[in-house]
């Protein structure tokens, strides 16, 4: 009985030296798995950078379906400035393009990754495309006059028909804002309806000394 104390304090200081191994071996695995860890981490990290996410609705599908030929379209009318309009109008149209561009493949991203179907082609969805209903939308015989205009009467049908096509865009976001889920999608709403009322009240400005 007298060599129990001893045998006790030797068993602790096995426990003691076993436990420590075994933290020893974890930081081992640990560094040793650090890469995988990592690369397991990323992608939840850049989730709202690189994708969207699984995080979404129908609504979301039908604001991207919806603004990616309302944006192709605005494309459509800022690339007839290029050689129709005045120098303001030319330099405004120039903005919403190199604005409205880059979240066109944007939105076209989202759908392939949430599997959905992209919006069908047309003439940038001016013709014949089943989009001039869309909140607006310039019709085909709108987009042939623009067309067939130049220099002052051009600029004025321009921010006539961009401030529309604007406030319909605006429209789209706020529902967007409102029924969506994505947080990404929402983001872009936001962005889309700042940015599209500043330019209303621009163009408005620039229409009143035509």
């Amino acid at each position: 009985m007298r060599n129990l104390p001893t045998i006790r304090r030797a068993t602790g200081v096995v426990a003691a030296a076993v436990a420590a191994l075994a933290f020893a071996a974890g930081c081992s695995d640990d560094s040793h798995n650090g890469g995988h860890d990592a690369g397991a981490a990323s992608p939840t990290a850049s989730s709202t950078s690189v994708q969207p996410g699984v995080e979404h609705n129908q609504a979301d599908i039908a604001f991207a379906q919806g603004m990616i030929p309302h944006h192709q379209q605005a494309v459509e009318m800022a690339d007839l400035a290029e050689t129709r309009a005045g120098a303001g109008v030319k330099a405004l149209a120039a903005k919403i393009k190199q604005a409205q561009a880059p979240e066109i493949q944007q939105m076209t991203d989202w759908l392939n990754q949430w599997g959905a179907p992209l919006p069908s082609a047309g003439g940038h969805g001016s013709h014949g495309s089943g989009h001039e209903g869309m909140a607006g939308m310039m019709t085909e015989q709108e987009m042939t006059e623009l067309k067939a205009s130049t220099g002052a009467k051009f600029d004025r049908m321009f921010l006539e028909m961009m401030i529309r096509h604007h406030e319909g865009a605006v429209q789209m976001a706020t529902t967007e804002q409102q029924q969506g889920q994505n947080p990404a999608a929402k983001k872009l709403a936001g962005e889309i309806i700042g940015a599209q009322n500043s330019e209303i009240q621009e163009m408005r400005a620039m229409l009143a000394k035509i």
